[in-house]
């Protein structure tokens, strides 16, 4: 069954995956003067790009594959992780604009937003093993 939570992951997905294109042209022509020399912030402007992207097509995919529950613990393990996945590229997003000046290797929110994506595929993934059984 499709719902509109299928909807609003293909949406959120899309626009993660433009963010994504806007992220990086901003890089080239941004960011690319700035931090030239700095090793160490261009590898973190990029590894968070790449995690935008991956906060994107995750949802995309989840969008297009996901089947509701009608088992109620089903359901509520979806629920949680399509929880997850959906705030996951706001915090990515928040990251990439946030962490990359700081020019350290401690990088709490790209970490949150990683967790929060490795949470919510293992909840959707663990709604479907327990279907498949």
């Amino acid at each position: 069954m499709r719902t509109k939570l299928n909807r609003l992951h293909k949406t959120i997905g899309i626009i993660t995956v433009l963010i994504f294109a806007g992220t990086g042209a901003l890089m080239r022509f941004h960011y690319s003067r700035i931090y030239e020399s700095n090793y160490l912030v261009r590898m973190m402007f990029r590894s968070i790009h790449i995690y935008i992207l991956l906060a994107g097509l995750l949802n995309i995919a989840i969008g297009i594959y996901m089947v509701v529950s009608s088992e109620t613990r089903k359901r509520n393990a979806q629920l949680f992780g399509s929880i997850c996945l959906l705030v996951a590229p706001a915090v990515l997003i928040g990251a990439f604009f946030h962490e990359p000046a700081l020019a350290s290797l401690e990088r709490h929110v790209t970490q949150a937003g990683i967790i929060l994506l490795l949470v919510g595929t293992l909840s959707h993934l663990a709604a479907s093993r327990a279907r498949a059984a």
